[in-house]
């Protein structure tokens, strides 16, 4: 008897917990033409001189959030969703970027160094509910194409909007938010100091290597910035 009460309950329980569940699932916002953000800069980041003239090439960008809905930014009031991933509107941003100053390699071969992105952070950030508070955070990882020798550069961007009243105006502080956030983010790689630094230290001749060995260091960032 009691081992049959224990079931009831048991089963009673899974019953309760699997119709919340689904509540909640069959309520999250789903995008529409009215609620998508098309995320874009304005004007393309000029990217740092060096030493010399050099080409780099994207090899891949990869979320690394952890984020299962990286499309959705914001949920309340039906939803403010992306209208494309975040890894595709990083590598496009930052590809235009490179363009925009001749120093994009048209592929890996021709390329000086490549560059393979982690990406973290692309969207909101917690904040009190008064204002949208944008981040964008990304590791790269460096790599001189003939040596294989790699640095980790890191890049965070942010930005700050006032909250809104109308649906309209929350998409658009949102949108706003997100693409200073992005730029930012953009601005801090490709202008910085650390980016500087990597090449300076990585543009070296390709040294001569004993047979056997892998001279690629890895392309795996060393933790979250």
């Amino acid at each position: 008897m009691v081992s049959q009460v224990r079931f009831f309950y048991a089963t009673a329980l899974l019953l309760a917990v699997t119709s919340a569940c689904g509540a909640v699932y069959a309520n999250d916002p789903k995008p529409t033409p009215e609620n998508t953000i098309h995320v874009d800069l304005s004007e393309a980041v000029k990217p740092q001189s060096f030493a010399r003239p050099l080409k780099f090439f994207v090899a891949d960008v990869t979320d690394r959030s952890g984020n299962p809905q990286p499309m959705l930014v914001y949920k309340p009031r039906n939803g403010v969703f992306l209208d494309r991933t975040p890894v595709e509107i990083t590598r496009q941003g930052l590809t235009n970027c490179l363009k925009s100053a001749e120093v994009l390699a048209a592929d890996r071969e021709s390329a000086d160094f490549i560059l393979t992105v982690y990406l973290f952070k692309f969207g909101l950030s917690d904040s009190s509910g008064m204002d949208f508070f944008g981040k964008v955070e990304f590791a790269v990882v460096v790599k001189n194409a003939k040596t294989g020798k790699s640095q980790q550069v890191s890049a965070t961007g942010t930005s700050i909007a006032g909250a809104a009243i109308l649906k309209k105006n929350i998409q658009k502080n949102v949108l706003e938010d997100i693409n200073k956030a992005f730029g930012d983010a953009l601005r801090n790689f490709l202008r910085g100091e650390k980016l500087r630094d990597a090449v300076t230290a990585l543009d070296v001749p390709a040294e001569s290597k004993p047979a056997g060995t892998n001279p690629a260091a890895s392309e795996k960032p060393s933790g979250h910035a």
